[in-house]
């Protein structure tokens, strides 16, 4: 494959995830985005690119402070607690490999959103006002009164929180965001796959076609905040100082040869709920700051338990660590990809977890590379012999792993479609299966009739390099497996570490070698105990 355009110039593949409220433990929401975003990271650096990967927390608001106040410490120490013993943790356990970790009372950041915000003051871009209106402490969002939902005694509700607004008046400083709708139509349709999938591009568009209203961005009822540089007894809105965090994570202001090498991002990965924000007011900003806008805005959709968006306020939050107990981190961070087609929303149930563990990860995949392992050592020492007797049974392997290579390339690498990305590679592992089926080595090695040891070694080889290719395949979703599976194939004394194989080599065949030691070790995928469900 040649070079993309982001590596022959230079320039990072940068891949954000929303940075996240710190005002509870993370769920398997923040987890499945998070997850996502890894996978779309590791794909590329298999791809020979240069990545830049960022997470981190948002810690600023009001209701981050209610939160500390409710909880008897002050804001930071909130932060500090929820950030270090919490979200670090997870994202560590579930083998999450980002470059950097952005936290929003960090002064590398809060510096630089003042040098922002400031820049656009002294170019006219906000003025003073007074507002009035429904505000969501839980989204830190005013509403549009025909957007609230009805509850009992006539009182109005957010519709994703599900709980009453307040009415809030201040005098604040606003961001002249109506003036922006024609050009960020434009940029729309000059555009198309900058808002991802089409569905909430439709849903932007067509808000943005209503006409945008001059969008507060400061507060002054609470202290919680970035200071507004030229009148201290303002906040910055809290999602003016979040969104910043893509641009003063990677040197804005600060490290201009950073900056430039790795902004603005490829690929923003949000929550369909704060797509607005992604996707209007933040290359609003950009554009009225003279800054490139990002590549692309994907928006995933809403996790479902029950017929309800998986969150802490509706009970439906699901520790991640509820399921990596019991089915191992590599199979969480391949279930939620591979059974929900990102950008859509996915119902979790337990029950689907264990039977497409048991189905795919178990018996496809898991007891492949066992019976390979397997029969190479008791038919040949564990030795890898070579496959002299080529015939007309493994072409069509040989050309299936092409393919395969090709597609899961083209979806999970630019199409952000980890789900058909994932299920072809397992289409060809389940061909694999297949094929030992059919060729049953079992036994050829009883025959002793001339040419059956050559047979029998051409379909053991046959089958240990589809496993070495599966290996790379899914590396980028489950690393440690692959890991596992690389080092049972004996390949890295040959082929050098999983982590620097490039995908665009795992479909060239016959990369492993002949006499590479294949070892038996530990099943990949165990036989799951059914567990109590309190």
């Amino acid at each position: 494959m040649a070079a993309t355009g982001t590596e022959a110039q230079g320039k990072a593949y940068y891949v954000s995830t929303p940075i996240y409220y710190v005002n509870d433990a993370p769920h398997l929401g923040h987890a499945y985005t998070t997850v996502a975003g890894d996978v779309l990271s590791r794909w590329h650096r298999q791809r020979g690119e240069k990545v830049w990967y960022l997470t981190g927390t948002d810690e600023h608001g009001q209701k981050i402070m209610r939160t500390a106040e409710a909880n008897g410490v002050s804001p930071q120490e909130w932060c500090d607690k929820l950030v270090e013993e919490a979200w670090k943790p997870l994202w560590q356990h579930l083998d999450i490999a980002n470059d950097d970790f952005i936290r929003t009372t960090e002064p590398r950041h809060t510096a630089r959103v003042q040098e922002f915000v400031q820049d656009l003051y002294d170019k006219g871009e906000i003025y003073r006002g007074g507002y009035e209106g429904p505000y969501c402490v839980g989204c830190e969002e005013y509403k549009a009164p025909g957007d609230l939902l009805e509850g009992e005694d006539g009182a109005k509700l957010c519709p994703i929180h599900k709980k009453p607004v307040e009415m809030l008046q201040e005098e604040n400083y606003f961001f002249k965001l109506s003036e922006y709708g024609p050009k960020l139509l434009e940029h729309y349709e000059k555009n198309p796959g900058f808002i991802q999938p089409e569905s909430a591009r439709n849903e932007v568009v067509q808000f943005v076609r209503q006409g945008l209203q001059d969008l507060s961005i400061s507060r002054s009822t609470f202290d919680w905040g970035v200071r507004v540089p030229w009148d201290e007894k303002h906040v910055i809105y809290v999602w003016i100082d979040a969104l910043l965090n893509y641009a003063t994570a990677v040197g804005y202001g600060s490290d201009q040869q950073k900056f430039e090498s790795t902004f603005p991002a490829n690929v923003h990965l949000v929550g369909k709920d704060i797509l607005r924000f992604h996707a209007v007011i933040w290359p609003a900003m950009l554009m009225a700051n003279g800054l490139p806008l990002p590549h692309k805005i994907a928006a995933n959709g809403w996790l479902m338990v029950g017929g309800e968006k998986m969150s802490k306020s509706n009970l439906t939050g699901i520790s991640p660590r509820q399921l990596t107990d019991h089915f191992g981190v590599d199979a969480y961070r391949w279930y939620f990809l591979r059974a929900i087609a990102f950008g859509n929303d996915g119902s979790f149930s337990w029950e689907d977890f264990s039977a497409r563990y048991t189905s795919e990860l178990a018996n496809d995949y898991g007891n492949l590379a066992s019976r390979v392992a397997a029969m190479v050592g008791k038919y040949f020492g564990g030795t890898l012999p070579e496959a002299t007797a080529r015939g007309a049974a493994e072409q069509p392997i040989v050309d299936a792993l092409a393919r395969a290579v090709e597609e899961a390339d083209r979806r999970i690498g630019e199409e952000l479609d980890f789900a058909g990305g994932i299920a072809a590679i397992f289409d060809f592992v389940k061909l694999v299966n297949g094929y030992l089926t059919e060729q049953e080595p079992w036994k050829v090695a009883k025959d002793d009739s001339p040419g059956a040891r050559a047979r029998l070694a051409t379909i053991l080889y046959t089958a240990a390099e589809s496993l070495r290719a599966t290996a790379v395949l899914l590396n980028a979703v489950m690393p440690e497996t692959s890991q596992k599976l690389w080092d049972s194939l004996g390949a890295g004394p040959h082929l050098g570490p999983l982590a620097e194989q490039h995908v665009q080599d795992a479909g060239r065949w016959g990369l492993l070698p002949a006499g590479a030691t294949v070892t038996k070790g530990a099943v990949l995928f165990p036989r799951l105990e059914e567990p109590a469900k309190g």
